[in-house]
């Protein structure tokens, strides 16, 4: 073995140009499938990263029963909510933990009634993290001791026909089914794009929504966003033996429509996966053909100093592979650097920004990822296409006659 080893590895360095010109084929095709995953990946992170923090973060904590009950009474308040934002902050995935309180109601004005998601949230410590605090296009954001104060989408104050310092009034579901009202004023108007997602979601401070609802202290939901979308299961197995008597989700539980969105966008996304790993083995497919038959006479000489015809296409399997291996290592070098690039740089998007509703969660650049996470099965698949683009022409051309083949021109 050890000799077809040695023997293989010399034979394509013998003819150069053909094998950078092989390799060169293969590592091209290669990085250029690295740097796709790492684009995909980088989108996933901007748009469906963006949209679970629209939605209410990647993971939420809520009290025991929480969804047998939440029918009968929408606002179950957590045993410790601090405890819980506390065993939160403490995992190294988490960007931020905040306390809400959220109920379903209806906002009314001259234009009718809307039904509508109404959130308390922690506006200093959502800060960062939420969206709508991120796109305040009209008056101002939310501060943790406004009273009677709502922000609200720009998509619901066309709906209603109001604007900044307008009245409305909001009627949400407090504990026990009862139904709470209050005259609330317009402070701020946010836009992200999505008028129908805007209809829906508005904004008041926790302290409010526990006064209103008479949760006085108390949250019904902690909502954690973590740095990178994926690493939900790792930090829910780290907090379920902290928080014991909590139901722990992550967002594709609460939220199954984005979960069907994006696995139809990766289904997709892996039919193109498939075509560019075939064009790119039929190019090498080409190339390792020609350069079989290229050779057909120096096959004939080997087959007449006494190599057998398996023996003979053993060792042009054998070049094919390694020139694949070759081409491997040599694409992962290049993908890298690529990503790596395009990592420090980004993408800038913002034009494409209002070509469909979802690109409008893409906050400016896309920064792919390293797109090593389909590595393996990509780099495996490259070497046995080049191994199998070796095999046919080599079992032809060693079933020759050697006089036949030594003739060849």
């Amino acid at each position: 073995m050890r000799l077809y080893l040695r023997l293989a590895w010399r034979n394509i360095w013998r003819y150069r140009r053909r094998t950078l010109i092989v390799v060169l084929a293969i590592s091209v095709g290669l990085a250029l499938m690295m740097w796709y995953d790492g684009l995909i990946a980088g989108f996933d992170q901007a748009i469906y990263g963006n949209a679970i923090k629209v939605l209410g973060g990647n993971i939420q904590v809520y009290a025991e029963g929480y969804h047998l009950k939440t029918n009968k009474n929408s606002l179950m308040p957590l045993a410790d909510d601090q405890a819980v934002v506390k065993a939160a902050l403490a995992q190294p995935q988490v960007l931020a933990a905040t306390r809400r309180i959220i109920t379903g109601g209806l906002a009314t004005s001259q234009e009718g009634a809307f039904a509508v998601e109404i959130t308390g949230i922690e506006p200093e410590a959502e800060k960062d993290v939420n969206l709508a605090a991120q796109h305040v296009v009209a008056g101002r954001y939310l501060s943790s001791d406004d009273a009677d104060l709502i922000l609200i989408g720009q998509g619901l104050a066309e709906a209603m026909g109001i604007q900044v310092n307008d009245r409305i009034s909001l009627v949400g579901q407090a504990t026990h089914a009862q139904m709470r009202s209050r005259t609330m004023t317009v402070v701020g108007v946010y836009d992200l794009g999505m008028p129908d997602l805007e209809k829906r979601n508005i904004y008041i401070s926790l302290s409010e929504a526990q006064d209103l609802y008479n949760l006085s202290g108390q949250s019904t939901e902690v909502a954690i966003v973590l740095k990178q979308l994926g690493e939900e299961s790792i930090v829910i197995a780290a907090l379920k033996p902290l928080l014991p008597g909590y139901e722990i989700d992550p967002w594709n539980v609460n939220f199954p429509e984005l979960e069907a969105t994006i696995n139809t966008k990766t289904g997709v996304m892996n039919i193109f996966s498939i075509m560019m790993m075939l064009i790119a083995g039929i190019g090498i497919l080409n190339l390792l053909l020609m350069a079989v038959y290229e050779r057909t006479r120096e096959i004939g000489l080997l087959g007449a100093i006494g190599l057998k015809p398996y023996q003979i296409s053993f060792l042009f399997i054998l070049e094919g592979t390694l020139m694949g291996l070759v081409g491997v290592a040599v694409g992962i070098a290049l993908g890298l650097i690529i990503n790596g690039i395009l990592m420090q740089v980004g993408l800038d998007y913002t034009q494409y920004t209002s070509l469909t509703s979802y690109m409008a969660l893409i906050s400016g650049r896309v920064y792919p990822t390293w797109g090593v996470d389909k590595l393996f099965g990509r780099s495996l698949t490259v070497a046995i296409i080049s191994a199998l683009a070796a095999f046919y022409p080599a079992h032809e051309a060693a079933q020759r006659e050697p006089a036949d083949a030594l003739h060849y021109v």
